[in-house]
């Protein structure tokens, strides 16, 4: 066995401790199955409340024989608007990641990612990949089932084959730019032990600009065009927006360009990031 391992070469053993570190992450979040598919049920009932709200907003703005879109959505698309957004946050959340990071930084947890061989952000990165992979597997089904019931919202239909491959990229890359947003807000924990207010702050305004309450083009002009340069539009509003035919199909490639651009600057301040914060972190005690 010893001999075998030895004959390995060096990015054979590291797949391999990759993919321990997937499988065992995978096994530890499907102990969770029964609640990925209840939380996911419960993530849609807020859907009631903006059916309610956005209906009586356009029944007050209805003028006869004109159709009412506001900030470019009719009332169909504000709908599926925000489903759409539900299932973009599944991928882009991130649930403790600032907080744990801080956490092991401050408890000195941190110091068995500097005696062993295990990079802390691929760690963490291979966990995260690991729990979505585990939700979606278990939450499909609630999924589908609330667009099935959804479906007369969705009145122009599915979109053709290549929205469907770019909102797909888009949730890929919406789900690194969620992580390495929040490792980087956990990795502040080198310079101030606690995060937790920069942390609600980040929330606050994720929340309004990122397109979860709703969409950013319904900003006025003077904020929607600095919202629109930050990298939380691709958090929530982007990929809906690509689902949903609103970005031009001559800036979709520019925008996905800018998307992956914004994945490589957060990846790059992760990285100086750690490697500073290592070299300025002490440890004391047993």
């Amino acid at each position: 066995m010893s001999t075998a391992t030895q004959s390995s070469s060096p990015l054979t053993q590291r797949l391999k401790t990759w993919w321990m570190i997937v499988r065992i992450s995978l096994e530890e979040r499907l102990v969770y199955r029964g609640d990925f598919a209840l939380g996911t049920l419960m993530r849609f009932l807020p859907i009631i409340t903006q059916i309610f709200l956005w209906s009586a907003v356009f029944a007050s703005m209805e003028r006869p024989g004109e159709e009412t879109t506001f900030g470019g959505f009719r009332f169909h698309d504000m709908v599926a608007y925000y489903l759409i957004t539900m299932v973009a946050r599944a991928f882009s959340s991130m649930p403790g990641l600032s907080s744990g990071i801080a956490r092991q930084i401050r408890d000195g947890e941190i110091k068995k990612f500097m005696i062993q061989p295990i990079d802390l952000l691929g760690f963490l990165l291979l966990g995260r990949v690991a729990h979505k992979v585990a939700y979606y597997s278990v939450a499909t089904l609630p999924f589908a089932f609330v667009f099935f019931l959804c479906r007369s919202y969705f009145v122009d239909g599915w979109p053709d084959p290549t929205i469907i491959a770019a909102f797909a990229a888009t949730l890929v890359m919406g789900f690194l730019i969620g992580f390495f947003l929040e490792a980087a807000i956990g990795l502040i924990g080198f310079w101030f032990l606690e995060v937790s207010s920069l942390l609600f702050i980040y929330m606050l305004f994720s929340f309004f600009l990122s397109g979860h309450m709703f969409p950013i083009t319904l900003l006025p002009d003077e904020i929607e065009w600095f919202v629109q340069l930050l990298p939380l539009k691709y958090l929530a509003y982007f990929p809906a927006a690509v689902f949903l035919g609103k970005i031009p199909p001559d800036e979709l490639g520019q925008e996905l360009l800018i998307e992956a651009g914004w994945v490589v600057v957060l990846i790059i301040v992760c990285r100086v990031m750690y490697a500073r914060g290592v070299r300025r972190y002490s440890g004391f005690g047993g």
